[in-house]
């Protein structure tokens, strides 16, 4: 497990069956998808367990998906590749993953009910224990951009507030650790916790809780739509949810993984994606204290599946039948100029940007942060124009110690940057 140097992976979507194959698995298949994967360069993948394959019973957790788990990580391993595990699926690619004991007749709040939240942290403890001996095993992430069930715009929310949201992760995360102590451990939210203030899971829980913080930068949120496929807020915007995260974290050295970038079309045309995905990158590659890139995803979606999102089909660096894709090309590029000494580490971020959001754990006022906001503007306009910016919150910017540990010697505000 490689945890002290920049990191570059995948997020594995398996060629054949798309994450349905858990119902039918066929290790040639997956072994097939890793050559493919290795042959990239890269050095992680990220797997998604299905939590209603796994866990179909509230008191059954099935041996014989742990088993098939644990058979993807090894033929991980013999490629020379770690594997982050995903637990509670949960939410992907459109379509929603939950457990029959949690709806319908059954339903329940998965943040809240004793009985539930119980059988997750069990759920969670079993798959982190199965591979807790296992060299190439990072650790688990909670689940897949599960806050958006917390909410708007999901049709049938468990609603929560962030009081709640919060102790759900931290038992969550303590149940992982518990059985697989000192992995990586962490929980992944979309940009609604870093964008809109009424969103129960926050800035501070994605900063603060886990061991590293994760983002994922998707510019179907507004970004693309706004600035267009070639605008540098559409290429930075990775960079900036990097940047805006290390102002909620309390180490001035936590860990930020990009977990989830693609290049979605027809926001970012097909015949643009390698350029898009080259420039997402370098841009990512330039801020202090990342600890990889993990692309999404890594083979495009089969066409006979059905009533996908028109631009779920061909997000992959490969295509269903394992030909490596122009944005795979650009990806494999990259990580090679990266290994071979070409890119530098980056330098402090000497200049930042202040963001009040309120209260710190809430962040009532984070849509400033959002693309149009005041500092998302601020801050596209400093990096546009040649800057580095960094972002401190209202709370810090007057800390001496705060910014000193980050390296920053400046401080503005919004209506500071012209």
């Amino acid at each position: 497990m490689r945890l002290g140097s920049m990191h570059f992976g995948v997020n594995y979507t398996p060629s054949r069956g798309w994450l349905h194959h858990w119902l039918d698995f066929d290790p040639d298949e997956v072994r097939a998808d890793l050559d493919s994967i290795a042959a990239l360069g890269l050095d992680h993948i990220r797997v998604f367990p299905l939590w209603p394959v796994f866990q179909p019973n509230r008191t059954l957790v099935r041996p014989r998906a742990v088993e098939q788990l644990a058979a993807v990580v090894d033929a991980a391993a013999e490629r020379g590749l770690d594997v982050g595990v995903d637990g509670l699926q949960g939410h992907l690619s459109s379509f929603d993953f939950l457990p029959s004991w949690t709806t319908t007749w059954h339903r329940r709040n998965i943040f809240t009910d004793p009985d539930v939240v119980r059988a997750q942290a069990h759920y969670l403890s079993v798959l982190a224990a199965a591979l807790a001996d296992r060299p190439n095993f990072l650790g688990m992430t909670v689940g897949n951009e599960i806050n958006q069930f917390s909410g708007a715009p999901h049709p049938d929310p468990d609603r929560i507030d962030a009081g709640q949201a919060g102790r759900w992760l931290r038992r969550m995360l303590a149940a992982c650790e518990e059985a697989a102590p000192g992995r990586m451990h962490l929980h992944a939210s979309y940009d609604a916790a870093w964008y809109d203030g009424t969103h129960p899971f926050t800035p501070a829980h994605s900063a603060r809780l886990g061991a590293a913080t994760a983002v994922h930068s998707w510019v179907f949120n507004g970004t693309a739509q706004r600035y267009g496929p070639h605008g540098a807020a559409t290429e930075r915007h990775a960079a900036y949810l990097v940047e805006l995260s290390k102002a909620w974290a309390e180490d001035a050295s936590r860990p930020v993984w990009l977990q989830e970038v693609g290049a979605p079309a027809p926001h970012i045309p097909p015949g643009r994606a390698a350029a898009f995905t080259e420039a997402t990158v370098r841009n990512v590659l330039d801020c202090p204290d990342v600890w990889g890139v993990t692309w999404w995803c890594s083979h495009d979606v089969d066409r006979s599946l059905a009533d996908f999102p028109e631009l779920e089909y061909g997000l992959g660096l490969l295509t269903n039948d394992r030909r490596v894709k122009p944005a795979g090309e650009a990806m494999a590029l990259l990580v090679r100029e990266f290994r071979q000494g070409g890119l530098p580490s980056p330098e402090p971020r000497r200049t930042a940007l202040a963001v009040d959001a309120g209260d710190v754990w809430e962040a009532p006022f984070r849509s400033v942060c959002r693309p149009g906001g005041a500092v998302f503007e601020a801050w596209m306009r400093i990096a546009s124009a040649g800057g580095r910016p960094a972002v401190v919150l209202e709370q810090h910017a007057d800390d001496a110690g705060h910014l000193a540990a980050r390296g920053i010697t400046e401080v503005l505000r919004a209506e500071q940057v012209p």
